[in-house]
C-alpha cells in the first residue's frame, strides 16, 4: 500500500489509471477519460492469471505495472460521490488473488494543461506467487494461447488491449509483437525463437 491509501482520500473526485483491460472495459461510471502517462513503472505481461484469464492448473498471462520506465494509458475521473463504490468494484475485480498492490501514483494528463493528478493504480506485487517476471516471447505466446478463465480467453484480452493502445495512437512493442504472433501461430513460433535468441538473459 502507498502512504496515502485511496480509502483515506475522501474529498474530491477520484482518478483511476488504466493500462490494461480497464482501458477498453472500465466497468465503472466516470466523468471523463484522458490519455495519461505514469512515470516509474511500465506495462508488462508479468502476472500469471489463475482467475480471469486462466486457472492455477493452466495459467494465462495478464498485465501488471512493474518497476522502471513509464507507461501510457488512460486516466478516468470518477465523481466524488462514486469514489467508495468505484474502489470497492475495482478491488473485487483486480484483487481476487491480491497479486496487485493498490497505490496512488502521480500521472500526467495528456491534455492542453498537462495537468498532474494523483490516480489509483494497481502495481504488481513482486513477492506474490503469480508474479511471472520477464518471460520470453515464446513463453508468453504459450501461456496466452492456453489461458482461459471466467472473463474469457487470454488471446482476446491481449488483442483488445493492443486495439485500445492503437486507438490512442501509440504502440507497445512487446504487446504488438505478441499480437502478431497470436494472429498467425505458424511462422510466429519461429519469430518467437528468433526473438528469444536476441533477448538478453
Amino acid at each position: 500500500m502507498s502512504a496515502n491509501p485511496p480509502h483515506s482520500e475522501t474529498d474530491g473526485d477520484l482518478w483511476v489509471f488504466g493500462y490494461g483491460s480497464l482501458m477498453w472495459k472500465p466497468g465503472f461510471e466516470f466523468l471523463e477519460q484522458v490519455p495519461a502517462r505514469l512515470i516509474g513503472e511500465h506495462r508488462a505481461l508479468c502476472v500469471y492469471s489463475f482467475d480471469h484469464r486462466g486457472t492455477p492448473e493452466k495459467p494465462g498471462l495478464v498485465l501488471g505495472l512493474d518497476r522502471g520506465g513509464a507507461c501510457r494509458g488512460i486516466a478516468f475521473r470518477v465523481a466524488a460521490r462514486l469514489r467508495h463504490d468505484t474502489i470497492a468494484y475495482l478491488r473485487s475485480r483486480e484483487q481476487t488473488t491480491n497479486v496487485y498492490r493498490e497505490v496512488m501514483r502521480s500521472v500526467w494528463l495528456e491534455n492542453a494543461a498537462r495537468d498532474r493528478v494523483s490516480a489509483l493504480a494497481y502495481v504488481v506485487d513482486r513477492g506474490h506467487v503469480q508474479y511471472a517476471g520477464r518471460l520470453s516471447l515464446s513463453e508468453q505466446l504459450r501461456l496466452v494461447q492456453q489461458g482461459h478463465g471466467r472473463s474469457g480467453n487470454n488471446r482476446d484480452y491481449v488483442l483488445s488491449t493492443v486495439a485500445s493502445i492503437e486507438k490512442q495512437g501509440f504502440r507497445d512493442t512487446q504487446l504488438h509483437q505478441l499480437a502478431t504472433m497470436l494472429h498467425d501461430s505458424g511462422p510466429l513460433h519461429r519469430d518467437a525463437r528468433a526473438a528469444d535468441g536476441l533477448d538478453p538473459a
